[in-house]
């Protein structure tokens, strides 16, 4: 089992996403719109780019309930993205622990690209 994080706590994870990465989303979803697969610097999948805050929950072990996703920008082939995912409250429980976090992406430039909040558990 992972460690437990602690209410306050903030992990982040950065990624730049590639070509290839587009290519197998786009396979795996059926997402082929022409943004994604054209031109020289194609547009990432919002939901690709919202694999950035489930690596950090599966980092610690945590299964998501629900989850909400606020699209600001567009993501493109070669940008770094940075995503800061901060724990907003953890309730132990005899069988499980209970989170809510949030969650902000950014992109190079400091803007953000895409935000939200998810709620789950961990299993003890």
């Amino acid at each position: 089992m992972a460690e437990l994080p602690a209410e306050g706590e903030t992990k982040s994870y950065s990624r730049t996403f590639t070509n290839e990465d587009v290519a197998q989303f786009a396979d795996l979803s059926g997402d082929r719109g022409s943004h994604h697969e054209e031109g020289d610097n194609p547009m990432v999948h919002g939901l690709l780019t919202a694999t950035l805050p489930t690596k950090i929950g599966g980092d610690m072990d945590y299964i998501a309930q629900s989850m909400s996703f606020e699209f600001h920008r567009p993501v493109y082939v070669g940008e770094e993205i940075t995503c800061e995912s901060t724990v907003e409250s953890f309730e132990s429980r005899e069988t499980r622990h209970e989170m809510v976090a949030s969650f902000v992406c950014r992109n190079e430039d400091g803007e953000v690209v895409l935000d939200g909040e998810t709620e789950g558990v961990i299993f003890r």
